[in-house]
């Protein structure tokens, strides 16, 4: 099965995703892409550039498979003579309807209209299936729309969000989560490791995690810090304060600049408290449980889902001024939990899963084209 994938944005988990993707599967993969910045101009623009690209191609098309930053109507309708037969799936790694935005983005200090908006919900609606990474994710997508086009003067169009609903699934995510073992090594025995190991942005709410860690130090507990994760020119201020405030904790700060560092300090780590506002899958929490870190999370977004709530209640907390306790009782009595099902987000475990899917709605789709086109 011939497989083109369409990414206006190739950089990041974006890119991640499909390279393994591509490397697991049973299926030839072609992907057409453009660098991962500048990622507005890519949402508006990228179609162009990106259908002439596909125009340019002469092998045989089974299905095309594309990411959320695609704006699908415009790619469609500059192929339209090229990919009358073939099944158009897009997958939601994140959508601008229920993504928190940065209070300090020109677009919302400007008051700008929300046509990113406006591409995700429009793409969705013109694809022939719509793959979510979590079912969290497609839940707030689906809600957001309602929301959405109720901001609409008027012809709100709400049957839509039906249809877009009725042809929209989950497909987690696969991570490189075996390639962590190479590279196992024990936890030490001294002061507990806190870990983050996210990208330095507001929507990670690193407010709530460094203001949690100061508490505690000032109280007189004792605990190592790792800051890792991707930094941008822009990040939150309070990344530098506790640089500065937890120095005498501090074992790294910054970015890891190879694999293999990375995956050490997650094996180092025995606690990962999470503050985020914004996650709709959580690649990073994933990797670091395989390691055997002990997550802390908020009983929200796609958490309860993929860290099974029920078998684990002591990991999660509801109110923000409740991860203090909850950092603090661990530091004074250490959790055990039972992750043994992260596997299952594996590439070995879940790249057989993605390839029969997209038989399945190849087949699907050429059953509905010959009923409706023959």
């Amino acid at each position: 099965m011939n497989i083109i994938y369409i990414e206006p944005y190739y950089s990041g988990s974006h890119k991640r995703w499909i390279d393994s993707y591509k490397k697991h599967s049973n299926h030839n993969i072609k992907i057409l892409h453009l660098p991962g910045n500048k990622w507005k101009w890519r949402m508006h623009g990228g179609a162009i550039t990106l259908a002439n690209q596909f125009l340019e191609l002469d092998e045989k098309v089974d299905l095309i498979l594309c990411s959320d930053f695609l704006n699908l109507p415009v790619f469609k309708s500059i192929c339209k003579t090229k990919i009358n037969n073939v099944p158009i799936v897009m997958y939601f790694h994140e959508n601008q309807l229920s993504y928190p935005w940065s209070p300090e983005d020109k677009d919302i200090v400007l008051k700008r209209d929300l046509h990113y908006h406006y591409i995700n919900y429009t793409s969705s609606l013109v694809s022939d299936f719509n793959l979510f990474n979590s079912n969290y994710h497609l839940k707030s997508y689906i809600d957001s729309i309602y929301k959405y086009l109720r901001k609409m003067p008027d012809f709100n169009n709400f049957e839509s969000v039906k249809e877009i609903s009725e042809k929209s699934s989950v497909l987690y995510i696969g991570c490189e989560l075996e390639k962590f073992n190479r590279y196992k090594i024990n936890k030490n025995k001294s002061k507990p490791l806190i870990l983050w190991n996210h990208r330095w942005e507001f929507d990670k709410n690193p407010e709530l995690f460094f203001q949690t860690l100061f508490k505690l130090k000032d109280k007189g507990y004792g605990f190592k810090l790792a800051i890792l994760g991707e930094k941008f020119k822009q990040y939150p201020d309070i990344f530098n304060k506790a640089k500065s405030y937890l120095s005498d904790n501090l074992v790294h700060f910054g970015y890891c600049d190879n694999f293999e560092e990375y995956a050490k300090w997650l094996w180092k780590a025995d606690l990962l408290p999470i503050s985020s506002n914004q996650d709709f899958f959580g690649i990073s929490i994933v990797e670091a449980v395989f390691c055997n870190t002990i997550p802390i999370l908020p009983e929200r977004l796609s958490y309860p889902e993929l860290f099974d709530i029920d078998n684990n209640p002591d990991i999660f907390y509801k109110e923000d001024n409740e991860l203090y306790q909850k950092i603090k009782n661990y530091l004074q009595n250490p959790l055990k939990s039972n992750f043994k099902h992260i596997g299952k987000f594996d590439w070995n475990s879940i790249s057989d899963d993605y390839d029969l899917l997209f038989e399945k709605l190849k087949d699907k789709y050429i059953l509905i084209f010959y009923i409706y086109f023959t």
